[in-house]
């Protein structure tokens, strides 16, 4: 579990119209995407001008190493960029927020027959023209067996959220499936266009155990790219699938890096020996000085990843709303934004991306307040005792914060809590551990105070946060889901299953909109600021595209070409 850079959103979707016609749309979600000049800022470019065929190759650095490459098993946000050059889903969401049809010829709607009024029904209509890379063709069989390799119970699935509840699938023809959904689940249109690419069952139904073939190693895919070489610790090599039916590839090659060091990265960007800077990007301390660089270009962009502390809602004193708004008073975020961070993030009150259709304007927005923090605490009971640490009834003022060893900017966000919080009678102590370990059973199970973390809430472009919020998703009470907060409000169970089940897109920005009043009133989170990721592209690198509706930015490496 990665929380700790925000990879896991689970997949989701924008739908729904006031005329309830054409269900299924995408709401507004211009992903924020924008070169840095000087100190404007401007709109990335799409690409006007590829070429007639495939020339030259992309050299993409990442800091991690991707090593899951079975798009439907658990894996990480850099394999991510993996499986979108390998792989195809039925359709995916550009940066403006839209469905866009991919192995399907058309997004389904009630308008265009692919959908029925109450959303139980879905008929999906398939390209015909689609080969996989060892030059099967593409049918609906494989649709039928991806969905139910998802839900078969020996399959290590990386998630059923949605996929559970289709029952009933039919195959009409070659390039045509039907299926029934067991109750109307909204955020299924998105949790397909999102994570859900469709893998091979001629390859795939002759293995024994599903987990563990020689598929996993070398993948058999439809997507742009076909699998090249893999040097364990180095990079992985893709080559050009002159066969796919979408539009491109423009270059013959992607050459992924792996370069840990963060530092070391941005050095061999900066003298030219990698194209592009994916993943964790640029370091923040060396954004200004990359901007000057000659002949390379600087995207910073939002991500949906909220920044923010997680208090765990059943210890001690953060159990108190009253202590958790004067701690939340007592925070100078914006020292937090521009001091460690070089002003680069926005400041957020809400677990939705302020550029999503589902965003609530108007949340009551934070002010450094120490004063306002400490009358609170007085009014409230909570009183001074020895060492100026606060006390009520036998229980003090005191708690661990935690996050991932080594990274700095978080370590020295936690030396500015410490500040902030002792001026008004909270005690903070570091507990710091390795990424393997803090969000193993430690996150999981809900073993910590609290913990500074960076966390993609959406169901890839969706609000449904229920496996965050739900009070059914709490694993140390053996919900399933990721509510580690231990966050229970009845309220908010009725608002998502409210949600989780409406179609029309005003009716379900009504409902998380109170939902997102609702998480802040009760300050289940403390906001820090929405996420932000800053990219470096070579200058002549042609149709890199921020997509806050991904997890990763080199989703389309299909679209971008040398000028």
């Amino acid at each position: 579990m990665a929380d700790d850079t925000g990879k896991f959103g689970v997949g989701a979707l924008h739908l729904g119209n006031p005329n309830r016609r054409q269900i299924f749309q995408l709401g507004a979600g211009a992903a924020a995407g924008w070169t840095l000049s000087g100190n404007a800022f401007a709109q990335t470019e799409r690409p006007t001008n590829p070429p007639d065929k495939p020339r030259g190759q992309v050299i993409a650095a990442l800091s991690q190493e991707p090593t899951v490459f079975h798009p439907l098993m658990p894996g990480i946000e850099v394999d991510q960029g993996i499986w979108w050059q390998v792989f195809s889903p039925l359709w995916f969401i550009d940066p403006d927020g839209k469905f866009v049809p991919d192995l399907a010829r058309e997004v389904p709607t009630v308008e265009n027959g692919g959908l029925s009024a109450d959303g139980l029904t879905w008929k999906i209509k398939l390209r015909s023209d689609v080969k996989w890379h060892d030059g099967t063709p593409f049918t609906a069989e494989d649709v039928k067996f991806s969905l139910e390799l998802i839900n078969n119970p020996d399959f290590r699935a990386r998630s059923r959220v949605g996929h559970s509840l289709v029952k009933d699938i039919k195959i009409v023809a070659p390039d045509e499936i039907h299926w029934r959904m067991e109750a109307p689940y909204s955020p299924y249109m998105s949790i397909l266009g999102s994570l859900t690419f469709i893998v091979p069952k001629h390859i795939l139904e002759k293995v024994t155990d599903p987990n563990a073939s020689p598929f996993h190693n070398a993948p058999v895919g439809t997507g742009p790219f076909r699998w090249g070489e893999r040097v364990p610790g180095d990079h992985i090599q893709l080559n050009a699938h002159t066969g796919y039916h979408g539009r491109g590839p423009y270059v013959e090659r992607v050459v992924f890096k792996y370069i840990p060091d963060l530092t070391v990265l941005y050095t061999q960007f900066r003298t030219g020996q990698v194209d592009y800077t994916g993943l964790q990007g640029i370091l923040p301390n060396f954004v200004q000085e990359a901007k000057t660089l000659k002949g390379r270009k600087i995207f910073v962009s939002s991500t949906s990843s909220v920044e923010h502390i997680a208090p765990n809602l059943e210890f001690g004193a953060l159990a108190d709303r009253t202590v958790r708004e004067a701690l939340y008073l007592a925070i100078n975020k914006q020292a937090i934004i521009d001091a460690l961070n070089y002003g680069l993030p926005t400041q957020t009150e809400s677990f939705v991306p302020q550029q999503a259709w589902s965003f609530q304007q108007g949340l009551p927005q934070h002010k450094y307040d120490p004063a306002k923090a400490n009358t609170l605490l007085d009014a409230a009971g909570w009183v001074r005792g020895a060492g100026g640490v606060r006390e009520k009834g036998g229980v003090k003022l005191e708690f661990t914060n935690s996050t991932t060893s080594g990274n700095a900017v978080r370590e020295q966000t936690q030396q500015l809590l410490i500040q902030d919080w002792r001026a008004i009678g909270a005690a903070m102590r570091v507990n710091n551990m390795p990424a393997a370990v803090i969000w193993g059973d430690f996150w999981q199970q809900s073993k910590f105070n609290s913990v500074i973390v960076g966390v993609n809430f959406m169901l890839g472009s969706d609000p449904d946060v229920t496996p965050r919020f739900g009070s059914g998703a709490i694993p140390a009470k053996g919900g399933r889901g990721y509510n580690t907060y231990q966050y229970r409000n009845p309220e908010a169970d009725r608002l998502l299953a409210e949600g989780a089940k409406q179609f029309d897109l005003a009716q379900r920005k009504t409902t998380y909109g109170a939902l997102q009043k609702l998480i802040r009133d009760d300050l289940a989170i403390l906001p820090l600021f929405q996420g932000f990721i800053a990219e470096g592209v070579k200058e002549g690198l042609q149709g890199f595209r921020p997509n806050i509706n991904m997890s990763i930015n080199c989703w389309n490496i299909r679209e971008w070409y040398w000028a």
